[in-house]
């Protein structure tokens, strides 16, 4: 089930946490990345995270029989238009934005008949970014959802899910649309709204005489960590999820007028009772495995 020769394409944060985690789990494997920036690629050679660092992205997939987008995913239908040519017969391309059905509709389309499409997306992540910002544990006991197309080919999706396996993940196969909804739910629109509370915190320092930052409480300090993460990346994703976010955005809107009224009317009850029913949430997901129950976050922090 392993891959000879993987091609990594983007050294951002989940692509350079890739080839860190490949060098450690899949030693028999051959690693290549490939970055549209030079200074990137530099910094890569120094860092030695692949065994070769190509100048040409259509070189550097010649003999990929596994290629990993890792670019945003705005980028992805012309890097898909100019790898093809050189793309081997039965390789399996893949990719890890947050975004399933649009990242089918930029690639697909510009794939030879004898190379599979298997779409990936790794929940994992921080709001670093670069290839200094990588580690090889980002993937483990996280969750990697699969979303092959309907004629996707069934060893080819036994391999894309062994591969993440392999790093560490829990692997889910998922429809694409469903994905994008799911995805708008847990992670699309709370990074909108981190974006725009920091950016009304920012509009109103005048105001406040810059006491927002000095004195940022953990609700507030939690939010800018959200929105210190890729703005490029995190521009696609809305653009490329209009429909889920849009959807979600209105249900979120309702929620809000009703929390107004309950504010507004004195409504305890209703406040207590939507704020127990979160709090259960916030432990389900620790049961899960998907956060600690460390204080403060889990932050360090000193004796005394």
């Amino acid at each position: 089930m392993a891959f000879q020769n993987i091609c990594i394409i983007g050294a951002g944060l989940i692509g350079s946490s890739i080839a860190r985690a490949a060098k450690c789990y899949l030693l028999q494997s051959k690693i290549s990345i490939y970055d549209s920036n030079e200074t990137v690629r530099s910094r890569l050679r120094t860092l030695a995270l692949a065994d070769a660092v190509p100048d040409d992205m259509s070189a550097a997939v010649g003999d990929a029989d596994f290629v990993i987008l890792c670019s945003p995913v705005g980028t992805y239908a012309d890097i898909a238009k100019a790898i093809a040519p050189t793309l081997k017969a039965g390789a399996i391309v893949s990719d890890v934005g947050s975004v399933k059905a649009s990242a089918i509709a930029a690639i697909a389309p510009h794939l030879p008949k004898n190379v599979h499409l298997v779409p990936a997306h790794p929940v994992a992540g921080t709001e670093n970014s670069g290839p200094d910002a990588g580690f090889a544990s980002l993937f483990q006991k996280r969750w990697c959802i699969i979303t092959p197309l309907a004629d996707t080919d069934a060893q080819a999706v036994e391999k894309v899910s062994h591969f993440w396996q392999s790093l560490g993940s829990m692997v889910e196969i998922m429809d694409a649309e469903h994905h994008d909804l799911v995805l708008a739910v847990t992670s699309h629109v709370p990074h909108l709204i981190a974006y725009t509370i920091v950016g009304t915190a920012s509009d109103l320092e005048d105001v406040t005489n810059s006491e927002v930052i000095k004195f940022s409480a953990g609700g507030f300090r939690d939010f800018t960590r959200i929105a210190a993460s890729d703005p490029t990346m995190w521009r696609d994703v809305f653009l490329n999820n209009k429909m889920a976010v849009l959807e979600v955005l209105q249900r979120l809107t309702e929620d809000i007028s009703m929390l107004q009224r309950a504010i507004r009317w004195d409504e305890g009850d209703k406040l207590h009772a939507l704020f127990t029913r979160t709090r259960a949430i916030r432990r389900q997901i620790i049961d899960a495995g998907q956060d600690t129950d460390a204080d403060d976050f889990g932050r360090p922090h000193g004796e005394g």
